[in-house]
């Protein structure tokens, strides 16, 4: 996947997101929804969100993958996450993994 692809599916993404959001009631008109849509456009929001984190985690400048010391970061993000640690301190916990490997590689 070249850059310019990822980041024209993050445009999309976004726009379809916010019409769905935002245009939404408008279009809707006080119909009702179908049952399933409110989960649907409840999962577009993590999904933009997860597609960021891995474009910017995973992404290069010339449209390669790599990996380095923000994999280290986002590892200590989530056992972090998961010892139900607050978020400021995730965030900090992150950047110091994450600057801790690039001082050591």
């Amino acid at each position: 996947m070249t850059a310019t692809l990822a980041w024209a599916s993050v445009a999309g993404l976004v726009l379809v997101t916010l019409l769905l959001k935002a245009f939404g009631p408008v279009v809707a008109a006080g119909r009702r929804l179908p049952g399933w849509f409110p989960g649907f456009v409840g999962l577009l929001t993590p999904a933009l969100l997860a597609m960021l984190v891995v474009t910017q985690l995973l992404g290069s400048p010339d449209g390669n993958v790599v990996l380095d010391a923000r994999l280290a970061g986002l590892a200590a993000a989530v056992v972090a996450w998961r010892l139900k640690v607050p978020t400021l301190w995730i965030v900090v916990i992150a950047a110091a993994a994450t600057a801790l490997t690039r001082l050591i590689s």
